[in-house]
C-alpha cells in the first residue's frame, strides 16, 4: 500500500484503479496534456485501465516517461515492459493492471486508441 501527500491530506493508493487516476494527475503535473484514463475491464485481456496522455516533443515524451516509471516504482509497482521512444511519437509503459500511453500529437491521432477502446468507460479526463 502506497501514499501521496497532497497539501494536507494523504491518499492512500490501494487499487489499480488509484494508481492509474494518480498516473494521470503525475503526468498532468508534468505537464501532459488531452489525459484519460478508460476502464477497458473486460473488454481488454492484459489490462483494467489505460492511461493515454500527449506530450510536446520527444523529449518530453521520455522526461515523463522516466518519472512516471520512477515515481510509480517508488509508490510500490515496478514497470513489467516499456516499449518507444519519444523520437518515435510514443511510449507505452506496462505496469501491473494498467498500461500508459505516451503519445506525440500527430501519432496519436494516427493511432486512435481513445476511439480504439471507446467501449470502455472513460474513468478521468484532464485537458
Amino acid at each position: 500500500m502506497a501514499t501521496t501527500q497532497d497539501a494536507d491530506t494523504q491518499i492512500e493508493l490501494k487499487s489499480t484503479s488509484d494508481y492509474a487516476r494518480y498516473a494521470a494527475e503525475f503526468l498532468s503535473e508534468r505537464l501532459a496534456s488531452d489525459i484519460v484514463v478508460i476502464n477497458v475491464d473486460g473488454i481488454c485481456s492484459y489490462a483494467d485501465f489505460f492511461v493515454i496522455a500527449s506530450g510536446e516533443t520527444d523529449r518530453h515524451l521520455d522526461a515523463m516517461a522516466n518519472d512516471l516509471t520512477r515515481e510509480i516504482r517508488n509508490r510500490g509497482l515496478h514497470a513489467g515492459h516499456r516499449e518507444g521512444a519519444g523520437e518515435g511519437g510514443w511510449v507505452l509503459i506496462d505496469f501491473p493492471g494498467f498500461v500508459v500511453h505516451l503519445f506525440s500529437q500527430d501519432s496519436r491521432d494516427y493511432y486512435a486508441l481513445d476511439k480504439l477502446w471507446a467501449r470502455g468507460t472513460e474513468v478521468v479526463r484532464l485537458q
